[in-house]
């Protein structure tokens, strides 16, 4: 098949979980033997959506990457002016206002629905990554190809926007990433396609050795919990800064947190937290593997990769409660404990610390659902098949 994924960044230099599902997917069914294209922008940071990369095409492990230039840089003052006056008021504002917030949140990509129009009809599938940018918004009416949407949506605010609603009626097919979001997405926009629950695939081996990494950020023999992914408010990243912190007044002692990802806002300076910024995925894994366990904190998740990658390598998690999705695949897995505020935090954390046979149970349990369900052969042939139906 010839495919065409449309996604606001892509390479793998980008960190976010939809871009990394569209970069893994993309090269999977290239190394399958499918022409695999990608529609995508000149960007590499989804705040400012600066250019950080030449437009036009280049091929990425088999995939041949269409890079269109971003018309503008947003503008944060302005983004956040209507930001608040979109969500601040008691009605939704008039549909030409929602349209600027969209063109705002981003990337604006001038000549996406003319090369769409131009080029889309050659594909015999359109995939579109995230409900939530422009290129979706703009995309999918342009589309001349059965269009397939992944929405990676969560229970947030902009989603209940009214003109979101032609955004999801415009695509052929959905395709979710755990039963959460397929049921979330169904209550709130009533319709009915066709549809597949993908998750996606996990590399049961990984590189990277923990020892590296304990040296390269002078962990040495200390216990660390892990929190992987971008430093900021809507991934849970601050408030568990402050559990930790809170934590550690309560439990003195040599325990650590080891931020692994992108710090998009700063944190405070504390002598247990390490940051290591954006690394090598290598790097990441390493440090997974070498948690006593991960801390996914996050309130917005359609699906949680990195819970998948710690249960691959055995370690145990600590989920966000409130996020559907984590508790449901931590209850599933028997892998995970949700929490739902900081006494939860507290007893969890301190069960988890203090009885290693639960930790390895747990571990155990965690590998175990993920070779059940989310190894890629499993996966990618599950996918093909659906793409099959969605062409024809």
């Amino acid at each position: 098949m010839r495919l065409l994924f449309v996604v606001q960044r892509y390479g793998p230099e980008v960190f976010g979980g939809a871009e990394a599902f569209a970069r893994m997917f993309a090269t999977k069914l290239a190394d399958r033997g499918h022409d695999v294209h990608v529609l995508t922008s000149t960007a590499q940071d989804h705040v400012t959506w600066a250019s950080a990369y030449p437009a036009g095409d280049e091929v990425i492990a088999g995939v041949r990457v269409h890079r269109l230039e971003v018309g503008c840089e947003r503008d944060i003052e302005k983004f956040s002016e209507l930001q608040a006056r979109v969500f601040g008021s008691r009605k939704w504002p008039r549909r030409h206002l929602q349209a600027e917030w969209l063109r705002l949140q981003g990337p604006w990509l001038p000549e996406l629905p003319r090369w769409l129009g131009d080029n889309s009809a050659d594909f015999d599938v359109t995939i579109f990554i995230t409900y939530l940018y422009y290129t979706a918004w703009a995309g999918l009416p342009a589309a001349r190809s059965p269009a397939l949407l992944h929405p990676t949506a969560h229970d947030e605010p902009p989603i209940y926007l009214p003109i979101f609603d032609s955004v999801f009626r415009r695509a052929q097919a959905l395709g979710f990433l755990t039963p959460e979001e397929q049921q979330f997405v169904e209550r709130r926009f009533r319709i009915a396609r066709p549809t597949i629950v993908s998750g996606i695939g996990i590399d049961l081996k990984t590189s990277g050795e923990n020892e590296d990494f304990r040296s390269s950020y002078d962990l040495e023999d200390t216990p660390y919990i892990a929190c992987v992914g971008r430093i900021e408010w809507g991934k849970g990243s601050m408030e568990l800064f402050k559990y930790f912190e809170a934590y550690k007044r309560r439990r003195p002692g040599r325990l650590k947190l080891v931020y692994i990802g992108q710090e998009v806002f700063p944190l405070a300076k504390h002598p247990d937290v390490v940051v290591t910024g954006f690394v090598p995925d290598a790097v990441r894994n390493a440090g997974i593997k070498g948690a006593t366990t991960l801390v996914q904190p996050s309130y917005f998740e359609s699906f949680s990769l990195v819970l998948m990658e710690a249960w691959a390598a055995r370690v145990p998690a600590l989920v966000q409660g409130h996020s559907e999705v984590l508790r449901g695949q931590a209850i599933r897995a028997g892998g995970g404990l949700p929490y739902t505020g900081y006494a939860d935090f507290e007893a969890s954390l301190d069960i988890l610390l203090q009885d290693v046979e639960l930790r390895s149970k747990m571990g155990d349990a965690g590998r175990a659902y993920v070779e059940r369900n989310f190894e890629w052969q499993t996966v990618i042939a599950r996918y093909e098949s659906f793409l099959g139906q969605v062409a024809s």
